[in-house]
């Protein structure tokens, strides 16, 4: 039987390198471990020495079908210490204790991994893990902020249960989306991060307004599309916020995420984070419509025929926000779901909003809501059209980023 190994030299698979960091946290890296593998990329793992404390060399061998090497004196005729940075397309590391991001943020080379970590050209990934004080402590906040300033993505931890009773940020991201992030890193190869300090702001999933405490008015949106901006966002060196509507999917690995219900709530939310954006993407279905009224209990079946809902307009946020910018570089981009006549409705729309793009897609028909894919045709306010076919959610964001960078980059010139 042939081992991961040999299968993914066989394929030339990409070569990941697995960083595992000493923390409570390093039994989901092996989680993590079994996703890359069963991407096909070849895994080599290599735990700092206290690493192993948490996990041992077995488990990461007998996971990846490699060995698990740690001291730079291993097969020191092969120069391990150099080879295994050198021969790397992306570097993982998880999790990423403070320790270690203050040793690799200051370069320095004293077990196999910080020695890999300063001689790998590859994308670097960081995810850390730790409790909430040392996150949030001034050196390790500015450990952060020097490896980021020189091109590695790493990752804001998510928030809850850590260690003891102890909850709050620290918490290393779901394995599945450092995985992600990962995927991205990869399909990107060696470009660079071009969205590196650049700040984002994103709307995702669809707002429900209530009719009662039961009942609401709502839409399809799940949030995929603008999930996906998040992570190629984040894929891409930005700093990432995400204003959520309903959304049951996992936070994109490194954002910043606040949860609203209704377009009131999410119109306060916007209006409070853009400010700092330099670009904002607003991906999720707002409702046109709310009721005028919210019953306060539950509307009862009394035999007698229903009384109408009586409508009032929400406001439109994308072209309040289009039209008033915090700062003249920002860049915005607003998305329409059409069912007839698209492009036509979409020139009209972007027209009548002020956005600096408009991607326009038809919905319905099981189109759009709810799938891993997408056809969309891009609309910038130069009158150019961008038609991008039927392809994955993520690779749709990737090439609206694209569209967006080179904004940004003739706005900072």
């Amino acid at each position: 039987m042939s081992t991961a190994y040999e299968a993914a030299s066989a394929t030339h698979a990409p070569e990941v390198v697995l960083g595992v960091g000493a923390g409570i946290a390093a039994y989901k890296s092996c989680e993590l471990l079994r996703l890359l593998t069963e991407s096909g990329y070849g895994v080599r793992v290599v735990p700092t020495p206290d690493a192993l404390r948490f996990v041992g060399e077995a488990t990461w061998a007998a996971l990846s079908g490699r060995p698990a090497a740690q001291e730079v004196w291993d097969t020191v005729h092969q120069v391990e210490h150099v080879r295994v940075g050198q021969n790397a397309d992306l570097i993982v590391v998880a999790p990423a204790t403070a320790d270690l991001l203050a040793r690799a943020a200051h370069g320095r080379a004293d077990d196999l991994l910080t020695n890999t970590l300063l001689t790998a050209r590859c994308p670097v990934l960081f995810a850390p893990a730790m409790h909430t004080e040392m996150w949030e402590h001034p050196a390790t906040q500015a450990n952060v902020a020097t490896l980021r300033e020189r091109g590695a993505v790493v990752l804001d931890p998510a928030s809850g249960r850590l260690t003891g009773t102890d909850t709050g940020r620290g918490r290393l991201p779901e394995p599945e989306e450092i995985h992600a992030v990962s995927q991205r890193l990869l399909n990107r190869g060696n470009l660079p991060a071009d969205l590196r300090g650049c700040r984002v702001l994103i709307t995702a999933g669809g707002t429900r307004e209530p009719i009662d405490p039961v009942r609401y008015l709502g839409n399809h949106s799940s949030g995929r599309q603008g999930y996906a901006f998040a992570e190629t966002a984040l894929a891409r060196g930005a700093e990432v916020t995400v204003v959520s509507a309903n959304v049951t999917l996992p936070d994109p690995a490194g954002a910043t995420v606040r949860r609203v219900g209704s377009a009131a709530e999410l119109r306060e939310a916007v209006l409070q984070e853009r400010s700092g954006a330099d670009v904002i993407v607003m991906a999720a279905a707002v409702a046109d419509f709310r009721p005028v009224n919210s019953a306060e209990g539950k509307l009862k079946k009394d035999g007698a025929q229903p009384q109408p809902v009586a409508l009032a307009q929400n406001p439109d946020i994308l072209a309040e926000i289009s039209q008033d910018r915090t700062h003249s570089s920002q860049v915005v981009v607003g998305f329409a779901a059409e069912t007839e006549d698209v492009l036509g409705n979409g020139r009209s729309k972007l027209a009548a909003k002020g956005c600096d793009l408009l991607v326009v897609n038809r919905v319905g028909e099981g189109r759009a809501f709810g799938t891993t894919d997408n056809q969309v045709a891009v609309l910038s306010a130069d009158g150019s059209v961008a038609d991008i076919p039927l392809s994955e959610k993520a690779d749709i964001a990737d090439r609206v980023w694209d569209s967006v960078v080179e904004r940004v980059t003739n706005d900072a010139s």
